[in-house]
């Protein structure tokens, strides 16, 4: 049986870093609204995960016990320094990326599936597409995804197992 892969839930401050950890390939929620409560009770039924720089948050007791697992994120990190930390602390893969909007699964689509959608001259260049399962989203890859698809390679040197060929230098 395979480990599942951790699910997160960001609280009010981390909406860039939930987007991230979303394009790396996990679910990651975030509402720019949530109070502590509902932020705690959410991540406890839902077994998440969670990611705050509030460190009033993590003198909870249910935090504090290991009963609810959370990564306290240092203040001042930027996004992609924010993002750094996580997938170092967690020693997090990068996997398939989930919509960086809505969270949702984003599965194959044929150009046809995205034509109503795709702006006619990325139909005619781009070769693979793919679709939010939750929200219709297309996506393709051009200029904006090889920026994103650059930063995933970067991230996911972070955590690559050294090569260990046997051979010798």
């Amino acid at each position: 049986m395979t480990e599942q892969p951790p699910t997160f839930a960001c609280d009010a401050m981390c909406g860039g870093l939930a987007r991230w950890l979303r394009a790396i390939g996990y679910d990651a929620t975030f509402d720019p609204h949530i109070e502590d409560d509902a932020l705690i009770e959410h991540a406890r039924r839902d077994r998440r995960i969670v990611i705050s720089s509030d460190g009033k948050l993590f003198e909870r007791k249910i935090l504090t016990s290991g009963e609810l697992p959370g990564l306290f994120l240092p203040r001042g990190m930027r996004r992609m320094e924010q993002i750094r930390y996580v997938v170092q602390a967690l020693n997090l893969k990068v996997g398939p990326a989930r919509c960086m909007k809505c969270n949702g699964r984003l599965i194959p689509a044929s150009r046809e599936g995205v034509a109503d959608i795709v702006p006619a001259r990325s139909l005619i260049w781009a070769d693979s597409f793919f679709r939010c399962e939750a929200c219709g989203r297309a996506f393709w890859h051009g200029t904006h995804w090889r920026k994103i698809d650059a930063r995933r390679e970067e991230l996911a040197r972070l955590t690559a197992q050294p090569d260990d060929g046997g051979g010798s230098s």
